[in-house]
């Protein structure tokens, strides 16, 4: 699926720890929190980037206690938002720069399902909760558009 969106290289983290590879990256991008945070600052090259997506409590405080001592940084999914960075991020979805990857749809009364099933570290992609009472679309739990 990550190929299927652009990328070049995958390594499959439930295969491999990319960190026992011996290479340096200058960016590295752990979406789901599951990539060792020692490890991965040890595999940044000068000046890197280690993002956190979904960074827990002692990933936050190791992300800024990192960028006082290295020279690299860490960025906490945490971070807030500029609205023109969003104005950006909407232009690239509506010209399709950008593929949004949808795995899973949920009306808001399955919220409970959603939050167990994204809790479980496994999902390919974004999971979408519905806000409303149209669900005419819906066949056997998933969307039919």
């Amino acid at each position: 699926m990550v190929r299927s969106i652009g990328a070049d290289h995958v390594i499959d983290y439930a295969k491999e720890d990319f960190t026992d590879r011996g290479e340096t990256y200058h960016v590295i991008f752990d979406v789901v929190g599951k990539s060792p945070f020692s490890n991965s600052l040890k595999s940044l090259k000068r000046n890197g980037s280690y993002l956190l997506g979904n960074p827990g409590i002692s990933q936050m405080v190791r992300g800024r206690w990192a960028g006082v001592t290295s020279n690299n940084r860490v960025i906490s999914g945490t971070e807030s938002a500029k609205n023109e960075d969003l104005i950006l991020l909407k232009g690239l979805m509506e010209s399709g720069g950008i593929d949004a990857v949808i795995d899973r749809r949920y009306t808001l009364e399955q919220t409970a399902e959603a939050h167990k099933y994204v809790e479980k570290g496994h999902k390919k992609g974004n999971v979408i909760i519905t806000v409303g009472n149209d669900t005419s679309k819906m066949v056997d739990g998933d969307w039919n558009y």
